[in-house]
C-alpha cells in the first residue's frame, strides 16, 4: 500500500462509472457526488472519467461537467469537445476466433465499437446485464457481415474458472478483466485505465503523483494501483479493496465525497 498523507497535492481525479460515480440502486449519480465533483473543477482540479463504457454510452452522466472520457477501459481517450487523444481496436485474429468459438459453444458477447454495440444473441444474462447499467439492449448482428477490423471492446459472457483458458486459446492477441463473475470485459493486449490515466497526464500536464481515482471492479485495479490514491468504493469487490490505498463508504453513502472531505481534497 502507498503511503497516503491526509493533504496530498491534488489535480486530476478519476472516476469509473457503474457502482461507483452511479449507483446500481437508482441508475443515478447521488447529489453529494454530483457536489463534489463542481468543487472540484471549482478549484482547478481535472475531473476525467474512466469506464468500460462507450463513448456513447454515457447520457447518464451527460449534466455533468468533465474534463475528458477514458472510455473502452482505456482503449478510447477523448476530450470533452470530441478531440480523440488515443484509440485502439482488439486485433481482428481475435474476432474472428470469438466468433466462430461462439457458434460451437454457445457462447453470448456483445461487440464495441466508436459508434454502435452489437450482440450475438438476447439471452437472458446478457439482457440482465445491460438492465443492471440502465443501458437499451443493442441489436444483434448479422453474422454473414460482421465488421471484425473496429472492435474496441468486446464483453464475453463465461465465468471466471473459464477466463484464461479462453484468453489464451481464443483471444490471445487481447486483454480481459472483469467486475462482475457474468461476464468479462475483453480488450486490445496493453489497453487499461491505467494507459487512459498516463494519456491525460500527459495532455494536460499532470504528473501522476498528483493524481486520485475512484472505483470498485476489477477493470478498476490498474487505476487504483497507478494513481498516486486509489480508492475503492464500499461496495467494491473485495480484490479492488485490497489493493486500494483507501475504502470509503459505496455509492449510496456519499463515498465519492467523504473520501475527497477526508483527504481534505474538498
Amino acid at each position: 500500500m502507498k503511503h497516503t498523507e491526509n493533504n496530498p497535492v491534488i489535480n486530476a481525479v478519476f472516476f469509473d462509472i457503474d457502482g461507483t460515480l452511479i449507483s446500481f440502486k437508482t441508475n443515478t449519480v447521488p447529489e453529494s457526488a454530483q457536489n463534489a465533483i463542481t468543487k472540484l473543477r471549482e478549484k482547478g482540479i481535472r475531473v476525467i472519467v474512466a469506464t468500460g463504457r462507450s463513448i456513447n454510452s454515457l447520457s447518464h452522466i451527460s449534466h455533468l461537467e468533465f474534463d475528458g472520457f477514458i472510455t473502452f477501459n482505456g482503449g478510447y481517450c477523448a476530450t470533452t469537445d470530441g478531440h480523440i487523444l488515443f484509440k485502439k481496436t482488439i486485433d481482428p485474429d481475435d474476432i474472428k476466433s470469438l466468433v466462430h468459438y461462439a457458434e460451437d459453444a454457445a457462447l453470448s458477447y456483445s461487440l464495441m465499437y466508436e459508434d454502435k454495440v452489437e450482440i450475438n444473441d438476447a439471452t437472458p444474462e446478457l439482457v440482465g446485464m445491460y438492465a443492471h447499467i440502465n443501458v437499451p439492449v443493442p441489436p444483434i448482428h448479422n453474422k454473414e457481415n460482421i465488421d471484425c477490423e473496429n472492435v474496441l471492446q468486446a464483453n464475453i459472457f463465461l465465468g471466471p474458472e473459464k477466463e484464461s483458458e479462453f484468453m489464451k486459446t481464443v483471444m490471445p492477441n487481447s486483454e480481459a478483466s472483469r467486475w462482475t463473475p457474468l461476464f468479462a470485459d475483453v480488450n486490445p493486449g496493453g489497453v487499461s485505465k491505467q494507459i487512459g490515466i498516463e494519456i491525460f497526464c500527459q495532455h494536460f500536464g499532470i504528473n501522476s503523483s498528483e493524481t486520485m481515482a475512484f472505483g470498485d471492479g476489477g477493470n478498476d485495479i490498474t487505476m487504483l494501483k497507478f494513481t498516486k490514491i486509489g480508492i475503492a468504493m464500499g461496495n467494491a469487490n473485495e480484490n479492488v479493496k485490497e489493493i486500494a490505498d483507501y475504502i470509503t463508504d459505496d455509492v449510496d453513502n456519499n463515498g465519492i465525497e467523504n473520501a475527497l472531505i477526508h483527504f481534505n481534497i474538498i
